[in-house]
């Protein structure tokens, strides 16, 4: 019923409601600067009323609920998004190191070392009995095998750092699908009593995204508001209060690790090929795909040369006689294991028959030529154009995950500008709030000091 009483219970609840969208306001405000936070907001409904005379009387307000503002909807869209930039950022960063190893521009790279080893051998050419110039050949011959075998052994320690980087990024997926475990069993703890976990579940959604910058995911949540992370292909990561494993292991036809996922019965399933997003895809596509290419085609340049210089060297003959007929110029197959197989000037075939002792020039010649000689890519290309189109590829490669890392970082920004416009917290808005609430708190206080006017007045008419 209609009494003083009931106006100080009406000033009581408006206290509370408004001290409570205070706090809220304060807790905004707090968060202002706090990455993946989500602005929140009491909301006010009125008590129930009563029947009376002439009509039904309200009894106050209260608060609620206190709401997190978040689209649903747009956390899926950055998640996904951030698969693509954590793939594009990896291949980027790889690529970057790669492009430094085949860097020409400081005159000391593999196309100069071919240069100067040509011209070393049109220089003896010219003047095949010269001591210097066979002595100068040899350098520049051990310096070209160096430089092969320092490129590919570069590309081959970029591979190494990459799986280090692999078996890193697996154990921080588990410490955060761990924790999103955790996060969904204080959720389901907090909400089945009707309230809202706002806090846990701006952490849990700033995991997701932290998840999904690492490896592909898809995530859902369930009607009890715990989330289920499923990764490559539909393997659970996070179910209900649980977590699984992910590892790594030796490769059966390579020094690199796979990732392995553990079922419940403790069995690892090989996961690695049905990874499609974020940095472990990045990571394994460098590893077992972009770099084993270059290293392909330098070890077809290396076998390339050292099988044409060695089939004219070996027809040829020494300084002063034929007894280093058949020797080979280089030894081993590879980029890796290029050498220079000539222990003494003297043996150099620059010789191409006994008519020309001592002092021949015409096999000297003939290796000089194969500079322009068409013996790469099916007899299309020379030697500088097969390096000069892989140097290319390395370029365009950087270019194209350049490209794709900058529209990803352009896509992402966007929605996380975006999200801020729906979620974030706009310091003006909340001092308006601020004001608003003090305003309704001291309205309320003043009700309750006329509720206890009256309630003197009437205690003195007794």
């Amino acid at each position: 019923m209609s009494n003083v009483f009931g106006i100080l219970n009406t000033g009581r609840t408006a206290l509370l409601t408004q001290q409570k969208a205070i706090d809220v306001t304060g807790h905004n405000i707090a968060n202002v600067n706090t990455d993946g936070y989500s602005r929140q907001r009491v909301n006010m409904e009125t008590n129930e009323p009563y029947s009376s005379q002439p009509g039904q009387t309200g009894t106050g307000v209260r608060a609620a609920e206190i709401q997190r503002i978040y689209d649903r909807f747009l956390g899926a869209q950055i998640n996904n998004e951030n698969q693509n930039l954590g793939n594009w950022e990896t291949q980027k960063g790889v690529l970057e190191r790669v492009e430094i190893i085949f860097d020409e521009s400081s005159g000391y790279g593999l196309n100069q070392a071919m240069s100067e080893f040509w011209n070393a051998w049109q220089d003896l050419a010219n003047n095949p009995s010269d001591y210097a110039g066979r002595a100068a050949l040899l350098a520049k011959s051990e310096t070209m095998t160096a430089t092969f075998n320092n490129i590919y052994s570069n590309l081959e320690q970029i591979q190494t750092d990459i799986d280090t980087s692999i078996m890193g990024t697996v154990k921080e997926i588990n410490s955060i699908a761990e924790r999103i475990a955790g996060l969904n069993q204080k959720i389901a703890l907090t909400e089945v009593g009707g309230q809202n976990a706002n806090d846990y579940r701006d952490s849990r959604d700033l995991l997701l995204k932290e998840l999904s910058l690492k490896i592909n995911i898809d995530s859902f949540e369930n009607s009890d508001g715990k989330v289920t992370v499923l990764v490559a292909g539909g393997r659970p990561l996070v179910e209900n209060i649980s977590s699984w494993n992910l590892s790594t292991q030796p490769d059966v036809d390579s020094d690199f690790q796979d990732i392995a996922w553990t079922d419940s019965d403790g069995n690892l399933v090989d996961i690695t090929d049905s990874i499609s997003g974020g940095k472990l895809k990045g990571w394994i596509e460098a590893r077992d795909v972009t770099i084993p290419d270059y290293l392909s085609k330098l070890d077809n340049l290396a076998e390339g040369i050292i099988t044409e210089v060695n089939d004219l060297h070996k027809a040829g003959l020494g300084l002063n006689d034929a007894s280093v007929a058949g020797r080979n110029f280089f030894a081993g197959t590879t980029a890796t294991n290029m050498a220079v197989d000539v222990d003494d000037v003297n043996n150099i075939a620059a010789a191409g028959s006994l008519d020309g002792l001592p002092g021949g020039n015409s096999n000297a010649i003939e290796i000089a030529n194969l500079q322009n000689a068409l013996k790469m890519n099916s007899d299309t290309a020379t030697f500088d154009d097969y390096y000069n189109s892989l140097v290319s590829d390395v370029g365009s490669g950087v270019q194209k995950a350049t490209v794709n890392f900058d529209h990803q970082s352009s896509m992402v920004t966007h929605l996380d500008n975006y999200r801020e416009s729906v979620s974030g917290v706009s310091l003006d808005e909340e001092m308006v709030n601020l004001i608003k609430f003090q305003h309704g708190y001291n309205a309320a206080a003043r009700l309750i000091s006329v509720a206890d006017e009256l309630l003197d007045r009437v205690i003195s008419m007794v």
